[in-house]
């Protein structure tokens, strides 16, 4: 059985993606939840490119009929759609969560200076009593 150079590279290219995602995810870099997607994109392209009478089928079943490793290529470029649609879905909620704790935060710093002002102006006041005091007894 003679292996072809695209699918020597198709699945060289996927066995590298998936130790890459592994030790990303081994050394802390990439959150698990994160790397499911690309875990199995890794693995869908390792059986694609190995298994190439798999990827002759599926390519005619998508209508790929002059070049089957197409094919390949095709179902890795869903795969990063997959992953993008992921990314923005968690971008958008990180967004979300960060403009929430920038208001509450702005809510609490215009808390905390009612506070001292209200601090600073009764501390201000025992002050003044005492030189209006002070002032009284002066005049009698």
């Amino acid at each position: 059985m003679m292996i072809d150079r695209v699918t020597l590279f198709g699945l060289g290219a996927s066995l590298a993606g998936l130790l890459f995602v592994v030790e990303l995810v081994r050394r802390r870099k990439l959150r698990e939840d994160y790397s499911l997607l690309w875990l199995l994109t890794a693995l869908v392209l390792i059986v694609l490119s190995a298994s190439r009478p798999l990827l002759d089928s599926l390519a005619r079943l998508m209508g790929i009929v002059t070049y089957p490793p197409a094919a390949l290529f095709l179902v890795a470029i869903l795969f990063m759609l997959f992953i993008l649609l992921q990314y923005a879905t968690a971008l958008t909620r990180l967004s979300q969560e960060n403009k929430s704790m920038a208001q509450q935060m702005a809510l609490l710093r215009y808390e905390v200076d009612e506070l001292k002002r209200t601090v600073s102006s009764h501390d201000a006041r025992p002050d003044d009593q005492h030189d209006e005091q002070h002032r009284d007894v002066q005049a009698q």
